[in-house]
C-alpha cells in the first residue's frame, strides 16, 4: 500500500480534541538517537566533505565525529536529563547494545524508552532481508534491556512500501516516520493497525545544522518558536512537540547550552508533560483503543 491507503485524509479541525490528563496543553517528546556507523561503508552524515568528492573509505575523519557522540557527548545528555528528571526516548540502532554496551546500560538503568531504529545505520532500502533485520534489532533490544521495544523510527526514516506490515509482524506498536500531524494517528496494514507520533524533521538537530547549516542559537530559537504556537494552540486542543537529537552535533560542547536553553524555556509555561513514546501510546490508545 501506498500511504495514502493506509490512511485516509483528515483534517486536525475535523477530529474532536484529545484531552490530556490534568487538563494538559502539550505533551513534548524528546528522542535521543544513538547509533552505530560501520567503518566499512561510507558514513550515513559527513562533517567533512571527502576530496574531491570522491567518498574514500575506511572514512576516518567522519567516522571519529560520531565516535565522539558515544564517547562523549552521549554523557552530556545523560546529566542533561538527569537534572531534568525527563526519560527519554532513546531511538537506537540494537548494535548499540553489541559494540558500545557502556552506552547502552547507561540509558538502561536511567529508565529511559528504547525505540527500534534498524539494527545499524543504514537506510532500509539497502537491507538484503528487512524482516529479518527487524527481528534481529528487536531481539537484540530485548534480550539487552529485558523488554521488546513498543516503537519503531527507520534509519534516516527510511521505509519501503511493506515495511509497516513487517514492524506489525514483529510486534511495533507506534511508529515516527510519518511526520505529517501533530497528534497521533492509526494506519493500516495488512497485520493489523499501526500507531503513528509526530516525529520531526524541522526541530531536528541534523536536518538544522549539518543538512542545511544553520547555527546552534537559530535550531534553539526554532524550537521555541515551535512551542510558542503549539502551546497557544494546546488551549483548545493538545498537541505534540517532538525535539529530535545526536550526541554527535547537539551533544558538542559549543552546542550543548542551547539544548539546555530550550528546555529552560519550556519548563517555564505551566500545562507542559514529558512523556516518552510509549507514555505518549498508552495514552493515545487508551483514548482510542488501537490495540486491545
Amino acid at each position: 500500500m501506498i500511504p495514502t491507503e493506509r490512511a485516509e485524509f483528515s483534517a486536525i479541525v475535523d477530529r474532536e480534541p484529545l484531552k490530556l490528563p490534568g487538563d494538559a496543553r502539550i505533551i513534548v517528546w524528546t528522542i535521543v538517537n544513538y547509533e552505530v556507523w560501520d567503518i566499512s561503508r561510507p558514513m550515513a552524515r559527513q562533517v567533512i566533505p571527502p576530496p574531491t568528492g570522491q567518498v574514500m573509505l575506511p572514512d576516518v575523519p567522519n567516522w571519529s565525529w560520531h565516535e565522539y557522540g558515544m564517547r562523549v557527548g552521549a554523557w552530556r545528555f545523560f546529566d542533561l536529563y538527569k537534572k531534568l528528571g525527563i526519560r527519554p526516548t532513546l531511538a537506537l540502532n540494537a548494535r548499540v547494545c553489541v559494540d558500545y554496551p557502556r552506552v547502552a546500560q547507561e540509558a538502561r538503568d536511567a529508565g529511559w524508552e528504547f525505540m527500534g531504529h534498524s539494527y545499524e545505520q543504514m537506510p532500509i532500502q539497502k537491507v538484503d532481508d528487512q524482516k529479518a533485520m527487524i527481528a534481529k534489532s528487536m531481539d537484540t533490544i530485548a534480550a539487552f534491556t529485558g523488554k521488546r521495544p513498543a516503537g519503531w523510527l527507520g534509519p534516516g526514516l527510511t521505509q519501503t512500501l511493506d515495511t509497516p506490515e513487517n514492524l506489525v509482524e514483529a510486534g511495533v506498536k507506534y511508529i515516527g516516520d510519518w511526520v505529517y500531524d501533530d497528534e497521533p494517528t492509526v494506519i493500516k496494514t495488512d497485520n493489523g493497525p499501526l500507531v503513528t507520533l509526530p516525529y520531526t524533521v524541522e526541530c531536528n538537530d541534523i536536518p538544522a545544522m549539518i543538512v542545511q547549516h544553520h547555527e546552534a542559537a537559530y535550531w534553539r530559537q526554532k524550537c521555541i518558536d515551535q512551542f510558542d504556537r503549539l502551546w497557544l494552540e494546546g488551549a483548545e486542543r493538545p498537541r505534540i512537540m517532538s525535539i529530535a537529537i545526536h550526541p554527535y552535533i547537539s551533544g558538542q560542547p559549543f552546542r550543548i547550552k542551547y539544548l539546555e536553553e530550550i528546555y529552560e524555556y519550556i519548563n517555564r509555561h505551566a500545562g507542559v508533560v514529558h512523556m516518552n513514546g510509549e507514555e505518549i501510546y498508552h495514552w493515545y490508545n487508551g483514548i482510542k483503543k488501537v490495540h486491545v
